[in-house]
């Protein structure tokens, strides 16, 4: 069985930041960061070369996988602010219907910029998304 390629590292969240080539994404990514370390109640960490992530949990699928992974994380992609909602999105249309510009993928909430979204409502859905993963994970 393979392991998971992104795995935490020693790098510095800080240094990764301050490196974001464009100031409007670098300061997007304090803001996202101080979130998710007030919602997680965790410091972030770099995961691999480009996501921080903050908390963890231990997983274990049904076919015998399991590993670890971050409960949420951002990371600044070129064409979008990368919001990773490790629950999904099924249980949040009241709230994405509030949330403002963004499209979604599986377990990702881009945003082209903060200011397109209402943080009061983003805090919301990384709150139940994490308290989710902790329940399902405990």
């Amino acid at each position: 069985m393979s392991d998971l390629k992104t795995q935490p590292t020693r790098a510095s969240v800080d240094v990764f930041i301050d490196a974001v080539d464009d100031e409007g994404r670098r300061a997007d990514c304090r803001v996202v960061a101080g979130l998710m370390a007030q919602v997680t109640g965790t410091e972030g960490v770099m995961w691999g070369s480009s996501i921080v992530g903050f908390g963890n949990y231990h997983y274990r699928y049904a076919s015998g996988r399991e590993g670890d992974f971050f409960e949420a994380g951002f990371s600044p992609r070129k064409r979008a602010l990368t919001i990773y909602v490790m629950a999904g999105f099924s249980e949040y249309d009241d709230l994405l219907a509030k949330l403002g510009k963004y499209t979604t993928g599986k377990s990702c909430l881009y945003v082209k910029r903060l200011a397109d979204v209402d943080l009061d409502v983003l805090r919301e859905i990384l709150t139940r998304s994490v308290a989710f993963i902790r329940a399902k994970y405990a």
